[in-house]
């Protein structure tokens, strides 16, 4: 074993070439890694909007069996605009409803419904008909 204290002018550390190679190497991976994470605020707002829809969906099926089993409990639905009622709170502020011509919604008939959100992002919900 070398002992480099007793070598005048030793010096210990990286050359110049390491260091480039290091930074070249990090130039790369985050040229590679930063477009993957640019457009996740759009996918994130597709995904609840998609979200919101399957709730909605969701809502319309226990809707239909609470309506079954007691009409005077659940929503009528005849329309898309009677899903924005299905989830509780009402639909998230941002978020609106439209579609399914034509009106109204025939009892135990599916339907899909337009779902809008932020920035244009749309997805379908489901509804079922019921009186």
């Amino acid at each position: 074993m070398r002992n480099y204290s007793a070598i005048p002018n030793a010096q210990a550390g990286f050359t110049l070439i390491e260091l480039v190679m290091v930074i070249v190497i990090l130039g790369i991976l985050s040229a590679v890694a930063i477009p993957k994470f640019v457009d996740l605020r759009g996918d994130a707002q597709t995904a609840a909007t998609q979200a919101v829809a399957g709730a909605v969906s969701t809502g319309a099926v226990i809707n239909v069996s609470i309506r079954k089993v007691n009409s005077s409990k659940g929503e009528a639905v005849t329309d898309c605009a009677h899903g924005t009622r299905l989830i509780q709170g009402g639909l998230p502020t941002g978020y609106s409803m439209g579609g399914a011509l034509p009106l109204p919604i025939p009892d135990g008939s599916t339907v899909n419904c337009t779902l809008t959100g932020p920035n244009g992002t749309s997805a379908n919900a489901t509804l079922i008909g019921i009186p």
